[in-house]
């Protein structure tokens, strides 16, 4: 961690007398206080770091969401449950939609199921992602520069 400290000297004119042609002016040093800042290479790297979070979350969220997006769609069409495939994607997706099972009934129609608690469970996982990421972007470094711009332009 290192020390940096700010100094600007600033100059104000201004007039003693309207009348006169006089003018005093005064010298205002301005000494900003220090800012703890770690090195740019450390920052990078924890930068770097958030960033690959951001991005593993964001992929499996993905993949949970294909697989889910399947399942909702092969039970709407009525797929053959004794298929490899089929069989393949309700095991798989089993374990994210079994949560959300019973929130909403499902809509039969012969063959064809419309799973709601599964569409429900693709939002839910969405929303956490989201929350996850933002909650890791808190413990993002951020240099003063950054913070400035942040406050000065909502």
């Amino acid at each position: 961690m290192t020390q940096q400290q700010d100094t600007e000297v600033q100059e104000v004119t201004s007039v003693s007398a309207p009348t006169t042609s006089q003018q005093v002016v005064r010298r205002t040093k301005v000494v900003r206080p220090g800012v703890t800042t770690e090195t740019p290479q450390k920052t990078y790297e924890t930068k770097k770091a958030i960033f690959r979070s951001y991005q593993v979350i964001w992929y499996i969220v993905g993949v949970i969401e294909v697989l889910l997006a399947f399942r909702v769609v092969l039970k709407l069409l009525g797929a053959n449950t004794y298929s490899g495939f089929t069989n393949f994607i309700y095991t798989i997706s089993g374990p994210f939609a079994l949560p959300f099972a019973g929130i909403l009934g499902t809509s039969v129609s012969s063959d064809m199921v419309l799973e709601w608690s599964t569409l429900i469970a693709m939002a839910v996982y969405v929303v956490l992602a989201y929350g996850i990421v933002e909650l890791l972007q808190l413990v993002k470094p951020t240099t003063p520069q950054e913070v400035e711009q942040t406050v000065d332009n909502p």
